[in-house]
């Protein structure tokens, strides 16, 4: 058997059953990681020392039967923006080029605790800011489906590193999509929590008022059980979960505006869903189309607080089309950032409020497929259109303050994307998980 394909708690419960070893396995990953064609494309770095150790000492719970749960001794990815101390964590920029942390982010401390094992940091966005995943400073990942396409950003190379069976899982951060994106555009689910329901501390920031912590990943379950270990609490029950009763709730224009071939996937998969048991109505949203055209200053000024001294002290270090993006922040005022923060807390309200008897808001995950990578290196115009294209669906989750999760629809470099209410990550996750018992 193939572990290295396999689901993070399907090798999980292979570790309990004593029919793989995580000493093994781990070299076998770290091996098919170095060895790719693709290797430096998607690791910024390994940790083999770190992994090796972390795999000895889920050998030996394993072989003595007190594994720390479910995950204990699976090896997985980190996204290199999550520190990890002693080890170079550079947010995929020359910007913060040997930067070296005293200590891991919190998250990932949660996660060696339970007996996860981090085989390396994964390339991304630069600093996180493009949905598309392409970075000239440092690397651009091959998307699975077609490697002159783009992998979808910023967690590009988290996504990758499972699509191409060099990681169980991988684990990522979701801005305006982050998370979501590149795992619809790679075929795998992503799952983005309710802001602040997992740790930023030791994150590098993007936009700390949006930014979240999520799994990219094989399946629901995966996502369940690495948002539980991750936030230190009890995985949600996802048993016998299914659509039967549930009432979904399409959102236009969101749905309808988009590209034919995510347009088309996304109908197959309503119909499947609708044949699951789920009641499906269609509506529109005077709140979200308000916030989509009002508040994406929130983003820029923020980013440019964070990082416009930085950037603007050696400026020729950053990609000019990320530079150029952070640089849209440094004009908003101060005044006008409180009163569009104040304006969306109300548009959130009265969006719930119509969504309130409805299980999920759901919509295609990005209006597009992925663009080529040649063409967007070389089009500055058409990389910008591409990019907020790219990011426009995903974005509706993030400023409703939404918990969401991106499925694979069937159709490759498609995805469908889940909406809940703030809060109601365990409620989303076991829907989901009837979802894609659905949709498979």
């Amino acid at each position: 058997m193939d572990w290295l394909w396999k689901s993070a708690c399907d090798i999980g419960r292979g570790i309990g059953a004593g029919d793989v070893d995580p000493v093994d396995l781990t070299e076998a990953y770290l091996e098919a990681a170095s060895d790719h064609p693709y290797a430096t494309r998607i690791y910024a770095r390994f940790t083999r020392e770190r992994a090796l150790n972390e795999a000895i000492a889920a050998h030996d719970r394993a072989r003595h039967g007190i594994r720390r749960g479910l995950l204990d001794g699976v090896p997985i990815s980190w996204k290199d923006l999550f520190d990890t101390a002693g080890v170079k964590t550079e947010a995929g920029s020359k910007l913060l080029e040997g930067r070296v942390p005293a200590q891991d982010a919190e998250v990932l401390s949660n996660a060696t605790r339970v007996g996860l094992v981090c085989l390396g940091k994964t390339h991304m966005t630069e600093l996180a800011f493009s949905g598309l995943g392409v970075n000239p400073s440092t690397a651009t990942p091959p998307n699975f489906n077609d490697p002159e396409l783009a992998p979808g950003g910023s967690s590009s190379g988290a996504a990758t590193s499972v699509a191409y069976g060099l990681a169980a899982a991988g684990i990522g951060s979701d801005t305006g999509g982050s998370v979501r994106l590149p795992s619809a555009w790679n075929d795998l689910v992503g799952f983005k929590p309710t802001h602040g329901a997992l740790s930023l501390a030791g994150v590098v920031p993007l936009v700390e008022r949006f930014d979240t912590v999520g799994p990219l990943c094989r399946s629901v379950e995966d996502c369940a059980e690495l948002f539980a270990v991750m936030g230190h609490r009890a995985a949600p029950d996802l048993r016998e979960a299914s659509l039967s009763g549930t009432r979904l709730m399409v959102l236009n224009p969101y749905a309808s505006d988009v590209r034919d071939a995510p347009g088309a996937a996304f109908q197959s998969a309503v119909e499947r869903l609708s044949a699951a048991g789920a009641q499906i109505d269609t509506a529109e949203s005077a709140a979200v189309d308000e916030a989509m055209q009002t508040t994406l200053s929130l983003y820029t000024a923020e980013a440019y607080g964070i990082w416009g001294k930085v950037i603007d002290a050696d400026p020729d270090k950053m990609f000019h089309r990320i530079r150029d993006r952070f640089r849209q922040g440094a004009d908003v005022k101060a005044a006008d950032f409180v009163a569009l923060w104040q304006r969306l807390r109300v548009l959130r309200a009265a969006f719930w409020n119509q969504a309130a008897a409805y299980d999920a808001v759901i919509i295609p995950s990005a209006a597009n497929t992925p663009p080529n990578v040649e063409r967007l290196d070389s089009d500055d115009d058409y990389f910008v259109t591409e990019n907020l294209l790219t990011l426009r669906n995903t974005r509706v989750g993030n400023l409703m303050g939404a918990c969401a999760i991106s499925l694979p629809t069937g159709v490759p470099s498609t995805g469908i994307m889940f909406m809940g209410a703030p809060g109601q990550d365990d409620r989303l996750l076991r829907l989901a998980a009837g979802a894609e018992a659905a949709l498979s």
